[in-house]
């Protein structure tokens, strides 16, 4: 269910696609849903439906629309046609985005297709969510303890019902054919006017069908997202969860609540990465790499032993980033999509490299940059220089040959290729092949004026 607006998070964004840990609540669902191997996924919009369903992703997805929505119950109604009239019907919510999938599968196990299932904890407090009722219906025990036959919705619920901990939350597990006859039966007769699905239990009951329920490992399963508050909280636990998985499996994080990953990591042995460094995409990072802090880093393999100074920013893009064996990059250094940088490349501060391959043992220490270049081995990339790749409408590669030394401040106009061994003198605007193995210098000659005056203010 993926429908609601979401008010109270104050954004013109539609609820279920504010991100966490970089992707939107509602594909957290989704994959998780995915992952259950379904013969089908319906996913009820309503709210910024097409937004929602431009940004959403599965197999075996579709879509159906609740307008206007009035309520769980109602939404479930408008998916009954499209659902199976054998089988088993899994509720998820598109803003619960951390539900397990070993979770919804102990949920659908246990409905075994001939029973209600729902996923119930114990919240110290309960405040907002369905009480579940137990007990004799006929109101001698309706706390704690015995069977399930209702739930109650806290703004119904008697003071007495609010003070139960055990609570529904919000997803629910059925046999289909009895699950469409209760959505048919269902009233709005309640203080909000709205079709509630929780409705349904009460229905069960009443036709003698067993009512059961299964239990998350614990509270950030279930814990749905209303607000920048509870999404900020969500956040942390899930990072700290993921924080945990790879120090358990050996990773040395400096501080694990100043981590972020939004994507997928794969880390060899010894990896140490400091604090405030974000992942995303997907990341690889070999044995005894350490990245520094404060870096930025997306759809990049990182190989073994290299070193990811502070303050890097390294973005692969669809193209990706390669760093090769004990590489050294920044700090300040901008790695850009297409970069493939060989063994024990040096890349120091403020050097930007796009589209551009350096072969082993390539420098470039100082505020440089490298565009659609081809580098050769051992070349030395002198401080303030640059590869003019663009002439206004088409990129041009550069190639520079094995052993070259460009000094400082040289602009390289593309296309233009420096043979092997050629050395490059510093200041030098090269827009014609350099002969390998020789210096080239292209620049104006140097002029002194004897009695030259600097200009003074008048007045």
């Amino acid at each position: 269910m993926a429908a609601g607006k979401g008010t109270r998070m104050k954004s013109a964004l539609p609820k279920v696609l504010h991100k966490l840990a970089g992707r939107s609540l509602l594909q957290h669902v989704l994959q998780t849903a995915s992952r259950l191997g379904a013969d089908g996924i319906v996913t009820v919009t309503g709210h910024g439906a097409d937004e929602v369903e431009a940004a959403a992703t599965a197999p075996n997805l579709r879509f159906v629309r609740q307008m206007p929505q009035l309520g769980t119950g109602h939404a479930l109604q408008q998916a009954a046609p499209f659902l199976h009239a054998s089988g088993t019907t899994l509720i998820l919510n598109g803003d619960v985005p951390l539900i397990e999938a070993d979770t919804a599968r102990a949920l659908v196990e246990a409905c075994g297709g001939e029973r209600l299932a729902l996923l119930t904890i114990h919240l110290a407090d309960p405040t907002g969510y369905g009480r579940i009722l137990r007990g004799d219906p006929a109101g001698r025990s309706a706390t704690e303890g015995g069977r399930v036959h209702g739930i109650r919705e806290h703004r119904d619920a008697t003071l007495i019902e609010r003070n139960i901990r055990e609570v529904y939350t919000g997803v629910m597990a059925a046999p289909t054919a009895h699950l469409k006859r209760w959505l048919a039966a269902l009233t709005n007769d309640n203080s909000q006017g709205e079709y509630y699905l929780t409705d349904v239990v009460a229905m069960a009951v009443a036709e003698g069908l067993p009512v059961v329920t299964a239990h998350p490992q614990g509270d950030t399963e279930v814990l749905g997202v209303n607000s920048p508050v509870q999404l900020a909280d969500l956040e942390r636990r899930l990072q700290r969860r993921q924080a945990d998985a790879l120090m358990d499996a050996g990773v040395r994080l400096a501080d694990p609540a100043r981590f972020d990953l939004r994507g997928e990591l794969v880390c060899g042995q010894d990896v140490e990465i400091d604090v405030n460094c974000v992942f995303e995409g997907r990341v690889t990072l070999g044995d005894f790499v350490r990245i520094g802090a404060n870096c930025v880093i997306r759809n990049a393999v990182i190989a073994a032993r290299a070193t990811i100074h502070p303050f890097t920013h390294i973005d692969g893009e669809a193209l990706g980033v390669s760093v090769g064996e004990g590489a050294l990059v920044g700090p300040f250094a901008r790695l850009r999509p297409g970069a493939q940088l060989g063994p024990d490349v040096h890349i120091g501060n403020f050097v930007e490299v796009k589209n551009s391959t350096l072969a082993r043992g390539a420098k470039a220490n100082h505020l440089a940059y490298l565009g659609d270049a081809t580098v050769g081995e051992r070349v030395n990339y002198g401080a303030g220089s640059i590869t003019a790749n663009y002439d206004g409408a088409n990129k041009h590669r550069t190639l520079i040959g094995a052993d070259v030394h460009v000094g400082s401040n040289c602009v390289l106009v593309a296309p233009v290729t420096l043979g092997k061994g050629a050395t490059i003198g510093g200041g030098s605007t090269i827009s014609k092949d350099a002969p390998a193995g020789q210096l080239t210098v292209a620049r104006g000659k140097q002029v002194s004026l004897a009695g030259w005056k600097r200009p003074v203010k008048k007045g």
